[in-house]
Order: C-alpha cells, then structure tokens, then sequence
C-alpha cells in the first residue's frame, strides 16, 4: 500500500520506518530542510519509560496556581482569546483527579514499557548512535516534603511492575559523584534504572537513514496545507508543491495536528506546551552528571549527552508562539549553576524552543480517524521520543490490519468523541 507520512519529527520518521518495515511504500513530507528540526531538535533527551507520569494529577491545580507567582517558575500561562486553550485547560482539570491519574498513568505506561521494548529490539537490529546512556533517571528533591510526595506513587508504580528505589542524599551521590559538591542542597531521590537517555535529534536523523535504506523517500521542505477529503476518505494531501496522494495517510504533525484537522470537522483536543532547553560543551567532567536527572522543585531535566549537557523545562501555555524568552532561558542557567557548578560553558549555550503536543489527559492519540485511511500519531506530550518506536509499531500494525502487540484501550481517538 501506498502511505504519505506527515511530518519529519521522531514520531513521523519512527513510524515511516516501521511502515516500511511492514512492506508498504512510504513518502515522508517534512516542511524543514531536514528532520527532527522542531519539537525533536533539543529536548531533554530522556527515554522515561518507567517514571512516566501524567502531568494531570491530584494537587497540580492549586500546585500549578501557586508556581504562577514564583521565580523560575517550572508553569508559564500567558492568558489569551483562544477558545482551544480555555477547552483544553477546563478538560485537563476535570483529569486531576485519583481516580483519572490511576487510569491515565496506566495507560502512559502500558504503551511506553511497550515502546521501550520496541527501542532495544530496534538497537539489536540496527547499528545507531545517539549517545546512548543506560544508567536510569534519577529524580532530584529538595526537601523531605517534597520527597515524601513524589513517593505517593509507590504502590501504583509496584502495581504496574515498575522498578525503582528510594536513595538517601549518600546514594543520590553514588548514583551522580558530581552531586557531592551541593549535597547540602539534597534531600534524596527516586532512581529509575531502567530508563534512558540520549539524543533524540540524532536518533531521528540515523533511523531516517536508516528507513532511506529500505525504501522510504523522504521530501524535505514541503509543508502540508491541507486534506483534502472525498466522502468518508482522504484524496490528497495539497501542498506548496502541488498535490500528493496515497492509499493512506500518517498524520504526525505534533501541536499542528489539530490545526490539518480542523477543516475535516475533527476536533483533537491537542495542545502545543511549550518547552526550553540548553545545551552547552562540558568544561569540567568530573563536575559534570553521569547520565540523565530531573530537579523536581524546578522540573528541570539535566542530560548528559556526550561532551555536552542538556538542560530542559518550563511548560508554557501561550498557543504557537516560539519566542525564545530570557527569562526562561535564565531558569535553565540557574539550575544548573546550582546543581553543577562550573561543569559547562554557558558562554557557548545554545538556547531553543519548542512546542509539545499534549492531550488534556496525557496519554497520546494513535490509530483511525472517522476517515477510513486516514491515522493519527500525536499527542504525546513530553513522552513523544519515550513511546515514538512503541506508537509507530502500533500505528505500522493497526494500518496493516493487524491488532496491535499493545492494547489500544484509551489510546484512540474515540475517547474524545461523544
């Protein structure tokens, strides 16, 4: 079967390449001059399979009321006449509840345990380098009260097998030496071992390769305007190219899935949140972290990425504006200067932005669409390269009419429809 792919992200190109796989012929069309150039470029470069969590959770709306106010502050809503954010807020809080966080979580780790599975069998099979580092995710907190609410989730975790253990301010530092320097800023952690992390733009841009190799071509700079439907099917796809068809379409579009959407009466509630990163040379190694964290009083995801760290925050709510604002960029400055001082060059950072697509209830949007071939792969959130290799295995099996290795419970579009 014939398959356009929309979009040159790591979701795009993940599911090209298992489509292929699968023995359909595949186009890709990315509007960039190459892949993995927006939401994929520079983001905190963690495969978090096991400390997946939705951000829609018991607390967060007077949690997140408070963050408003502060300093560095990890939530940035810039109010706004836009009816998707207000609709999208309105169902995020009705998901702030027990009761949906158990659900939700559920179904974040069923696929993204899934998706992990996916990532090793695909490293087995494929020689690719994206500065890989298998020491697990270790959270960070910063007083006692903090840590006892991050372990709320013990039993849920032990529910759905995950692993994980619960470190003193002496195993945080066995976990990262570097942290000895700031013990006295500690109050302990939660390790995840069996997490990842690594650079997600340059996993993209070897698995497009790899993909080329067995078939799929890939046209850069074409950017999707429109879907054109015939009846209950997609005809085409218009671009500033001319038009394009295949038997069946991927979208993969991230934050402006919804906008293609739109005009073929699909509302997707997916919302672009946007997030920073920095990225800077490591001056001193032995200053500098071992594998991948997250300061939880910021929500800060530090990344060691070869001879370089990451640096990744901030949730803003503010539509489509890419704006790389100071202030913003100052929180990824200040956490790192607090946590490792002097391990990296901020004089050579390297600032960027860019938009996550997330679902009002966290867990993304995979497999058919009102419109017979027409499939969606998107809203992942900050999971996206996390369940990317998972998703599009499920996306490759659901358009080759096969049932998926995953159940799909929660995991469609239907949710949304009523």
């Amino acid at each position: 079967m014939k398959i356009l792919v929309l979009g040159g992200g790591v979701i795009g190109v993940t599911s090209a390449y298992y489509l292929q796989r699968a023995g359909h012929d595949v186009t890709l069309l990315e509007r960039q001059a190459d892949v993995a150039q927006e939401t994929s470029f520079a983001n905190g470069g963690q495969v978090s399979w096991s400390s997946a969590s939705p951000w829609a959770a018991p607390g967060i709306p007077l949690t997140a009321l408070l963050w408003l106010f502060k300093p560095n502050s990890p939530l940035v809503l810039r109010p706004r006449l836009d009816p998707a954010l207000w609709s999208w807020l309105v169902k995020f809080l009705g998901n702030c509840t027990a009761t949906r966080y158990a659900i939700n979580k559920q179904r974040q780790v069923r696929l993204a345990r899934y998706s992990h599975e996916c990532l090793v069998a695909l490293r087995d099979e494929i020689a690719i380098d994206y500065a890989a580092t298998t020491r697990g995710t270790l959270f960070l907190y910063r007083n006692a009260r903090d840590l006892a609410h991050g372990l709320h989730d013990r039993a849920l975790w032990e529910q759905l097998g995950v692993q994980q253990r619960v470190l003193d301010i002496d195993s945080c530092i066995a976990q990262e030496p570097a942290l000895a320097a700031v013990r006295d800023k500690l109050a302990g952690g939660i390790h995840f071992p069996d997490d990842e992390s690594g650079d997600c733009r340059r996993f993209t841009a070897e698995l497009a390769k790899a993909a080329v190799n067995l078939g799929v071509r890939i046209e850069l700079q074409t950017t999707v305007q429109q879907l054109v439907r015939s009846g209950t099917r997609i005809d085409s796809v218009l671009t500033q190219r001319g038009a394009f068809r295949a038997d069946a379409y991927v979208l993969a579009c991230g934050s402006y899935s919804p906008l293609l959407l739109k005009s073929l009466g699909i509302r997707l509630p997916v919302y672009p949140v946007k997030g920073y990163s920095a990225t800077l040379p490591i001056v001193d190694v032995a200053r500098a972290p071992q594998g991948t964290l997250t300061d939880e009083r910021y929500k800060v995801v530090i990344t060691r990425l070869g001879e370089q760290l990451r640096a990744a925050g901030t949730a803003e709510l503010g539509g489509y504006d890419l704006t790389l604002r100071p202030s913003r960029c100052a929180t990824l400055d200040h956490v790192v200067h607090d946590l490792f001082p002097h391990a990296g060059d901020f004089a050579r950072a390297e600032y960027w932005t860019g938009l996550r697509p997330m679902t009002p209830d966290n867990p993304p949007v995979l497999g058919t669409t009102p419109f017979g071939n027409l499939f969606v792969n998107t809203g992942h959130g900050t999971l996206g390269w996390t369940m990317a290799c998972g998703s599009a295995k499920v996306l490759a099996d659901v358009v080759s009419g096969r049932t998926p290795e995953v159940d799909l419970n929660g995991l469609t579009l239907q949710r949304f429809i009523t």
